[in-house]
């Protein structure tokens, strides 16, 4: 029940919050700024502003109320002022909800004070200006800023609901423009004023609401993260597909008005026509504002109650198929369909524009672009579309950790070496026997092809027309997840063959295993701890094989301690109580004792370089590797002494490294901690 109340008032409170800001940006348009508009219309609006302005505090009230209510678990608390104040004080949520408050008290002022001041632009630019404070502190309140309170999360969405108040709140405003002449004949003189303001308005309307869209476009993007199956998989995606469905109905209709309506109006030769044309077009503005309210209310569900597409978890998708431009393209006469459904696709836009400039009747107008259009996707899309599975999206619920990757290489050694080989090329003992030709999982991209959805289904119940088994009676979900996490593991492993001793500045793709570690001197962690705070230098060595860079290390610490830089020392294999001893005296890092093993397993796979691609056998570990993990936890440089002919031996040039990771701007999606 309290979230029916909170969704009401937020949606009650934000429709009045646009309606103000729309109306007064078309009362700008309305004034020429040469003379005083004192239209009955004008009068009417300014008086719905207090009223409006007081319901945006009201809201704003009953918002906070509901959401203490529910924080605490008691209305009663509610006749407690210190819980009311506490929660404002404590709580970021509290401290926007203050900051929108204030923003809303000064609108309330604002509007008190042009309602008793003369009707100059300035007035109604500051009013507007007033009523873009809630709109922006709101923004800070959304999903989209619940990601990070960044500049490149609040912006879009702030724009995307000033822009959509611009455009909404001017609705009100058109309406009773329009209505004055329902009413009355008006004067020729006060037509041609009000034709050129409905022609203004217009103008701004088409680049407004493309802005809006593509706002629209960036909002969404992040709320879905590249996760676009959530599109027809998850309730957020259908509450997002009935509020396009609706801004798509929205739009024929503003066309309709812009095309159709407004020439009729301002061709009008007399009072009967500019009464009847100025009906028509009141009856469908009042159509398109009543579905821009209802989509406001869909779009208040989807910032504040509904959970982020990128959040859920797709339980089964429901088709059969899948588009994916990675996996097709490279097939036989993929790119040649595609391109000449796309052709059709952009003619039946032509015939459309030149459809409407000829003046078609309105059935010739739908009906001939729009078999156009079907029959153009009908060619270029299904050339893109492969297999999916109930489980293709998926989200594994393993950690992409070096635990589970560990793990994932036992399995992958008893159930999977035989056929496709140690290092997945397909090329194991039992491959040449088979009926099918196995894939290469290591140097061809087939991880990227396909979801971890897609390898957990074939996994579990085997490859239909192939000689691949399924391991569901054999393997739980968590062993079968492990495996999924080892094969891209090899995967990645093998892409950071180009990785060098130099970073390579603002590339952040690479996503290594996480992994958890107790060490020698009793710390203990994770690999996020240092997320946001220090780069890492994973150094994984072997003994006494690595005792002069640990020496090294040892003597350099002090200097790159002031490039805050954390060292991590993780052993190749079990150190003897005396080797220990030896190593750790006076050492000012951590040498982890307790997770060593899965450490390197893991990091093992990401061993190959352009010179050494070690694509044969069970392949090799080096004896000594070194990794630089940058703040947002993405694996940016590599020293293998075996094949780097200069390294960070040279402690200047890794120095300039760390100094390069700290300069770049970390405002950037952190690494993933889970395969996708």
């Amino acid at each position: 029940m309290l979230e029916v109340i909170v969704g009401a008032a937020r949606w009650f409170q934000l429709a009045a919050n646009l309606i103000i800001l729309g109306s007064c940006v078309f009362l700008i348009i309305a004034n020429d700024g040469k003379y005083s508009y004192t239209a009955q219309w004008i009068e009417k609006l300014e008086r719905l502003f207090p009223r409006l302005a007081i319901s945006i505090v009201v809201g704003l009230v009953v918002i906070l109320a509901a959401t203490i209510a529910k924080v605490t678990g008691s209305a009663d608390k509610l006749l407690q002022p210190e819980v009311w104040l506490d929660f404002v004080s404590d709580t970021r949520a509290g401290l926007i909800w203050a900051g929108q408050m204030i923003a809303a008290i000064l609108l309330v002022i604002s509007v008190l004070y042009l309602r008793n001041s003369s009707r100059v632009r300035w007035h109604y630019a500051f009013c507007a200006l007033m009523a873009m404070f809630p709109l922006i502190a709101d923004a800070m309140v959304s999903h989209s800023a619940a990601e990070g309170m960044s500049f490149s999360n609040v912006v879009p969405y702030a724009l995307h609901i000033i822009l959509a108040g611009v455009w909404l709140g001017g609705l009100p405003a058109l309406l009773l423009l329009k209505y004055e002449y329902v009413k009355q004949v008006k004067s020729k003189k006060s037509s041609l004023r009000d034709i050129q303001i409905l022609k203004r308005f217009s103008a701004i309307a088409l680049p407004v609401m493309l802005l809006i869209v593509l706002t629209g476009l960036v909002v969404g993007d992040r709320i879905f993260d590249g996760d676009y199956a959530a599109m027809v998989a998850t309730p957020y995606g259908w509450l997002l597909n009935a509020k396009l469905l609706l801004l798509c109905v929205i739009l024929i209709i503003a066309a309709r008005i812009r095309s159709f309506w407004l020439p009729m109006f301002a061709n009008s030769e007399n009072s009967q026509e500019t009464q009847s044309s100025a009906a028509g077009m009141r009856k469908w503005v009042r159509i398109e504002f009543i579905l821009a309210m209802v989509l406001v209310l869909i779009a208040t569900i989807l910032a504040n109650n509904a959970t982020p597409a990128k959040h859920v978890i797709i339980k089964e998708w429901p088709f059969s198929f899948r588009f994916s431009i990675i996996a097709t393209w490279g097939g036989e006469n993929v790119a040649l369909q595609v391109w000449g459904g796309l052709a059709i696709v952009t003619i039946a836009l032509i015939v459309l524009y030149f459809g409407r400039t000829a003046h078609w009747n309105l059935k010739r107008l739908v009906t001939i672009p729009a078999v156009l259009f079907i029959f153009g996707l009908a060619v270029a899309l299904p050339p893109l579309t492969i297999e999916a599975y109930p489980e293709t999206y998926r989200k594994p619920p393993n950690l992409f950790d070096a635990i589970s990757v560990s793990y994932g290489a036992e399995l992958y050694s008893q159930h999977c070496v035989d056929c496709h080989g140690y290092q997945g090329r397909g090329n194991g003992i039992k491959s040449r026997t088979m009926s099918t030709v196995l894939p290469d999982m290591l140097t061809e991209p087939h991880t990227v092809e396909h979801t971890p959805g897609d390898f957990y289904h074939w996994i579990s119940f085997g490859m239909k027309d192939t000689d691949m088994p399924g391991y569901a009676d054999k393997l739980d979900e968590e062993e079968r997840w492990d495996l999924v996490n080892y094969v891209y593991a090899l995967s990645r492993g093998y892409q950071t063959r180009i990785l060098s001793p130099e970073i390579i500045p603002n590339r952040k793709n690479v996503h290594p295993p996480v992994f958890s570690y107790a060490a020698h001197d009793g710390s203990s962690g994770v690999l996020q701890d240092f997320r946001d705070k220090q780069s890492v230098l994973l150094v994984i060595f072997s003994w006494p094989q690595s005792e002069a860079r640990i020496s090294q290390l040892k003597q350099s610490f002090e200097k790159l301690k002031k490039h805050n830089i954390a060292i991590l020392a993780v052993p190749t294999n079990e150190l003897t109580s005396e080797e220990q001893s030896e190593i750790t005296v006076n050492l000012p890092f951590p040498v982890v004792t307790q997770g060593a093993h899965e450490i390197v397993e893991s990091y093992a796979l990401y061993r190959r370089t352009m010179s050494r691609p070690d694509l044969l056998g069970r392949g090799s570990t080096p004896d000594h590797m070194e990794f630089l993990i940058d703040r947002d936890g993405y694996l940016r440089a590599r020293w293998i002494p075996l094949d780097d002919e200069f390294g960070w031996n040279n402690v200047e040039l890794l120095e300039k490294q760390i100094d390069l990771l700290n300069k770049e701007n970390s405002n950037v999606a952190k690494a993933g901690e889970y395969i996708k």
